[in-house]
């Protein structure tokens, strides 16, 4: 645990030798949503290999950088870039950004996805307020020895995806006429998609949409009282007696395609925070 928290401080001073922008909201970008950055007027960008302790992405899409800047007056970071358990990374490093972000300073966590729909009454393009999860990636990033400086032994995850951040993101929707869809998100291990009795079983245990991230780094950022809300884009849909071949171009295309709606949610939510 000293040795974490040693790892954590030699990340944030280097970072802070790059970037002396105190941001106090961290934002996370999914698969095919690197540039909902665009409307971030940015002040510093740090590369992922140049900081200690840091891993790198190794999946298309994901630039892997720091983003430092004012978004609607407010200053953020946002990772370009996430960090999966199908890299090869451990739980530890998928969610080290997350502590490494709460030492710059943020209080609240945007995160974004995308996501295959389970949902029989959502469809391909739409963009889901995550309610809840269920976590089936068969890890957890709070195992082995805790640190209470850190956060609690057993940290409960009543009002994980913040309510009153829900209401927050529900009513720029309204304002900015854009439908938004409410659900659970079950986050997998991947990364092959899942096949037709594998997306019958996620949808009779409760769960709206599907995705391989997001889960781990919700669960750290609420181990350390960070405050979360999270969107998915709905890239393709997971109907096990409709279903057809998917390609990772597809996915892609349909979350570029749906990304400036997403884009302007997430700034609206920035400003009212």
């Amino acid at each position: 645990m000293d040795k974490l928290r040693e790892m954590i401080s030699e990340a944030t001073e280097y970072i802070r030798t790059e970037a002396d922008l105190i941001p106090n909201i961290g934002i996370i970008l999914g698969t095919g949503l690197g540039s909902l950055v665009e409307g971030i007027e940015i002040t510093a960008t740090v590369e992922y290999g140049d900081i200690p302790h840091f891993p790198v992405s190794t999946v298309e899409s994901h630039a892997g950088r720091l983003l430092f800047g004012m978004l609607r007056s407010r200053p953020v970071v946002a990772m370009q870039g996430r960090f999966h358990h199908y890299e090869g990374y451990s739980m530890k490093q998928v969610t080290f950004p997350i502590r490494v972000m709460k030492e710059l300073g943020i209080e609240t966590l945007i995160v974004s996805n995308a996501c295959g729909g389970l949902n029989p009454q959502f469809s391909r393009g739409d963009i889901m307020i995550i309610s809840d999860h269920i976590n089936l990636l068969g890890d957890n990033p709070l195992i082995g020895p805790n640190d209470d400086q850190i956060g609690d032994r057993f940290p409960d995850m009543y009002n994980c995806y913040d309510k009153d951040l829900r209401n927050i993101a529900e009513n720029v929707a309204l304002d900015l006429k854009i439908p938004v869809r409410k659900g659970v998100y079950v986050s997998v291990s991947g990364p092959n998609l899942e096949t037709a009795a594998e997306y019958r079983f996620l949808r009779t245990i409760g769960a709206d949409v599907v995705g391989m991230s997001t889960v781990p780094e919700v669960i750290a950022a609420r181990h350390q009282k960070t405050k979360v809300l999270a969107f998915s884009i709905i890239t393709d849909m997971g109907l096990p007696d409709a279903l057809g071949p998917c390609s990772l171009d597809e996915i892609i295309a349909t979350a570029a395609q749906t990304e400036p709606k997403l884009r302007d949610l997430i700034a609206g939510c920035v400003e009212r925070l």
